[in-house]
């Protein structure tokens, strides 16, 4: 069958695709970039209408009911650039700047021989263990259903997690900071630790749902690991530990822009949950009724 492709933005012709009906998104990429060469098949979204939901790569034409005569929409994502570079480049700022800024620079504070307290450097170790463990992860755990994302992409999340870690380590770090009491640190550091460790033993459960090289998806559920046990509650327990790690630092520094972060970090996160815990329930039929997005029993 013959399948007319046109570009979303303004439906004009880009080229007539040769299918069959089990012939899926993937093959109606391939043909548009060997029609278009700027058009790589990873700065495309196929879509039923001009402002339609983008389909996934494995969807079949027949799964769509598109026909002979049949029309499809391409919208060009602008040039990309892989999501494992992002990543590293996103989290490996953060890891930099908070360790620059802990050795008190000259064109921060001045000239200043003020003692450090503990907690300056408890919280120079966590924020260092994050984002190591951040860069590890993205090398040697994530597995991405997408090879690559919009290239301002990178632009606008360097400039999130780099300008807040300049907020936060400049008041951490500075001359005039104020610990709370030791029990307090040290209970913070505490859940600190745990919810790091829960957020590392949800990213291996999630890997271990998807085989190497597929884009296959599964209901996710808790494996032998107590701390996957989050799974029976929300959707994005891995969103869930990551807004504990940083509440738990904020409380552990008592410092507000620590809490600053914390709460753009759990907003962003709760627009992401929100969006996953949708679609796991519109694609699995079987899915647990009683899971919450991100947080147990509120949301």
């Amino acid at each position: 069958m013959e399948v007319e492709v046109l570009f979303a933005h303004n439906s004009k012709l880009v080229t007539k695709c040769q299918l069959q009906p089990n012939s899926t998104v993937a093959e109606v990429k391939r043909q548009v970039y060997s029609a278009k060469k700027s058009l790589n098949v990873d700065r495309q979204a196929i879509r039923l209408s001009e402002k339609g939901k983008s389909l996934r790569d494995s969807e079949t034409m027949q799964s769509l009911s598109i026909r002979d005569g049949s029309k499809l929409y391409v919208k060009d994502l602008g040039p990309q650039i892989g999501w494992t570079t992002v990543f590293l480049a996103e989290y490996a700022g953060p890891l930099l700047v908070y360790l620059w800024i802990y050795q008190r620079p000259w064109i921060f504070y001045g000239d200043t021989r003020a003692p450090i307290h503990q907690t300056v450097h408890i919280a120079a170790a966590c924020w260092t263990f994050h984002y190591a463990k951040r860069l590890l992860e993205t090398i040697f755990v994530h597995r991405f259903s997408h090879a690559t994302m919009p290239l301002r992409n990178l632009f606008k999340n360097c400039a999130y997690y780099w300008g807040f870690t300049a907020y936060v380590a400049y008041h951490v770090n500075h001359p005039l900071y104020t610990s709370p009491c030791t029990m307090q640190v040290y209970a913070a550091l505490a859940g600190f630790l745990i919810s790091e460790l829960g957020n590392f033993s949800v990213h291996i459960n999630l890997r271990n749902l998807r085989p190497p090289g597929t884009t296959v998806r599964k209901i996710p559920r808790p494996d032998a690991n107590p701390l996957t046990a989050l799974f029976n509650f929300v959707s994005c327990p891995n969103y869930t530990y990551e807004f504990l790690s940083w509440l738990s630092f904020s409380l552990m520094t008592q410092c507000l822009p620590a809490l600053v972060f914390t709460a753009a970090g759990m907003y962003q996160m709760t627009m992401w949950a929100l969006g996953k815990h949708r679609n796991y329930r519109k694609e699995f039929k079987e899915y647990p009724k009683q899971r919450k997005a991100i947080l147990p029993f509120v949301l």
